[in-house]
Parts: C-alpha cells; structure tokens; sequence
C-alpha cells in the first residue's frame, strides 16, 4: 500500500467529527415524545422499520429522518397525533441540524502530515447542504482536493467517483467508521481500505464478521494510517 496510493478519501460522520451521539439523543428525545403511545424501545424500532422502508426515497441525513419521525409518529398514534407534537419533532430535527462540529481526535494533524503528498478528498453521505454546512463549520475544507456527498456507498458509487477522479482503485485509500459503507465496496473494487471504530454506530451501518483482506487495515484512530503510508 505504502508506494501505491496517490488519492485518500475520507468519510466524514463519526471519522471526521462527531455525529451519531447527536442522532441518538434526537431519536431519545422522540421516543420520548411518544411514549404515551408505546414503551420507547418499541417507538425506536418503529422509527428504524420507516428509516428502512424510506432509505431509497429520502437517501441519508437529517431532513430524511425528520420525515421518518414524523410518519412514525403518526402511524403508532393512529393518526391522532397532536400537532404540538409534530412541531416538537421538528423541533428536535432542526437542533440536530444546529449542531456545533466536534472534530475528532487526531484528524487536524493527520490531514495537516499528509497534505501534499496526496491528493485528499471527503466521500461521503448524507444532505448535500447539511453536509457542506459541517464540512464548512469544521476548518477543514482547505485540506480536500474534492468534495463528494454521495447519495449511496455501493461498489457503482465508488466506481463513478474513481472515473471523476481519474484513479485506479489500486492507487485509491478509502478511511472511515463503516466496514459496510466504507471498507466492502472498496475492497471489492480493488482499492484500499481503513476502517476506524467508533464507537456509536448506526444500526444501518452495522457489521459484524470478523474481516481479513490484504488491502484492508484494522485502526484504533485516524493517525494511525501514518504508521502505513
């Protein structure tokens, strides 16, 4: 690996800054709300079913989720949910979408080693102008020779941003928190791949098998990768 990549790319929920603990707090806060209705374990597994049923509709970020809570909302209360309520549910969306950008541990000085060297870049997904919104709040766009906010991250996503960038998989690292998102689809094109835990991670996002691969490395945080470049 270490003579081979050229292009880095970085997810940026949970690898660059915080951001599930934000979700989980806005999706306690609304089983909360609806607890009168259902015991708030069984209002959180609602919400994920309508975040399933919805996903290739709505794609992934906040706007999405505020619908998924909404409809949520009115399909356990039978459809007798009071408006107050749903002004509380946007509410608890619009503060999520407030949020100020924690930046990881490690990530500034890991991206300030290596600027120049390679070409970095963000792929990742999620609301288009949420994710600038934090991208732009975050200090960190002077770093990135590209921005990608993708509406999914399969194999086909991957391959049509190695075409815009002009890379071969075999010159192309791919850091992140999801071994789904961002570690397999890699993999399976011929590139590179990091996976950094977090140690919140959507349901979604889940996986569980142990994996060894020869162009996959296991890190316990993001300046690690410096050990292997």
């Amino acid at each position: 690996m270490k003579n081979k990549i050229k292009t880095i790319a970085f997810d940026a929920d949970d690898t660059l800054w915080i951001n599930e603990p934000y979700f989980q707090e806005a999706e306690n806060q609304f089983c909360m709300l609806l607890e009168d209705y259902l015991p708030q374990h069984s209002v959180s597994q609602e919400l994920f079913k309508t975040e399933m049923k919805n996903l290739h509709l709505y794609g992934y970020g906040v706007k999405g989720f505020i619908l998924c809570m909404i409809e949520t909302a009115s399909r356990i209360s039978n459809a007798t949910i009071p408006v107050k309520f749903i002004d509380e549910i946007i509410a608890i969306g619009n503060e999520l979408l407030q949020k100020p950008i924690e930046l990881l541990s490690g990530v500034s000085d890991t991206l300030e080693k290596l600027k120049g060297d390679y070409r970095l870049i963000v792929a990742t997904k999620g609301d288009l102008l949420d994710q600038e919104r934090k991208l732009k709040k975050s200090g960190l766009e002077g770093y990135f020779h590209h921005i990608e906010i993708m509406s999914d991250k399969k194999v086909s996503d991957y391959q049509k941003l190695l075409k815009h960038l002009d890379c071969k998989p075999e010159n192309f690292l791919m850091l992140g928190n999801s071994i789904k998102s961002d570690v397999l689809p890699v993999l399976e094109l011929g590139g590179y791949a990091a996976h950094i835990p977090y140690h919140v991670t959507w349901a979604h996002e889940q996986h569980h098998p142990v994996l060894s691969h020869g162009n996959f490395v296991e890190l316990k945080s993001i300046d690690d990768i410096l050990v292997y470049l």
